[in-house]
């Protein structure tokens, strides 16, 4: 797909991959509009880009919003949709283990109603994660919803072939605003997360937005998970 006049609602636009995913799209020339719950953080889009507020556990906000701006050529969303929860699982508030999959609710609305919108040979990418397939302690929420995403995600493919494509990015740990520890604490949190990796370091929001890039320009990807993890799968 060339961006190029391409119309693209990036979801989780305004910070970390969807920020750094709404940057990529509109230096390659496409429309872009990115799409959070409050505009607190719209000052760090690029000029050209529109900013909508819409929360993604919000169907009928969601469904209103799609056909307001369709027709549309690209859909993504990384958007969280809320908090995660962590930590063993025999000892997990289950409201916060129910909660934490918000996140595959929000995906869900804007799969489900921003299908019909768009164009013939547009194209879908949603986030996971790398827990989805290779838990570590304590991320048995991560996992259970990031496997779920995925196993959506092809599912849904099948269905809107040849029409559309819809694929996975999965990042590992990257290091973006949803940590919030500052300084030599922040260094050593990553540091600690990431030593085992084949690559032991955290990722980059435009790391993983590369990734969002590839899935969305190449004609010949569907129903995939493309990863971009630092090893952490064989590590």
């Amino acid at each position: 797909m060339d961006f190029m006049n391409k119309k693209a609602i990036v979801f989780g636009g305004t910070s970390g991959i969807g920020l750094a995913s709404v940057k990529m799209l509109e230096k390659a020339g496409a429309e872009v509009v990115a799409i959070g719950r409050s505009s607190e953080k719209k000052s760090e889009l690029p000029n050209g880009v529109k900013f909508v507020a819409c929360d993604v556990r919000d169907e009928v906000g969601v469904e209103i919003l799609l056909e307001k701006l369709a027709p549309f050529d690209i859909l993504i969303s990384s958007a969280t949709g809320g908090k995660r929860a962590i930590g063993p699982f025999l000892e997990m508030d289950m409201d916060g283990f129910k909660g934490s999959f918000d996140k595959l609710w929000g995906y869900a609305n804007v799969v489900r109603h921003g299908s019909k919108h768009l164009t013939d040979g547009g194209s879908i990418t949603l986030v996971s994660g790398s827990p989805g397939r290779n838990c570590k302690f304590g991320q048995i929420a991560l996992s259970s919803v990031g496997g779920a995403v995925e196993a959506m995600a092809r599912a849904v493919a099948k269905e809107v072939s040849p029409r559309i494509r819809i694929n996975i990015v999965s990042p590992g740990t990257i290091n973006t605003p949803m940590v919030t520890l500052k300084g030599p604490d922040r260094e050593k949190l990553y540091e600690n997360m990431t030593k085992d990796n084949l690559i032991p370091r955290a990722g980059t929001a435009d790391e993983v937005a590369e990734g969002i890039m590839f899935v969305v320009k190449n004609k010949f990807v569907t129903g995939t998970t493309v990863d971009v993890d630092g090893g952490w799968l064989i590590s």
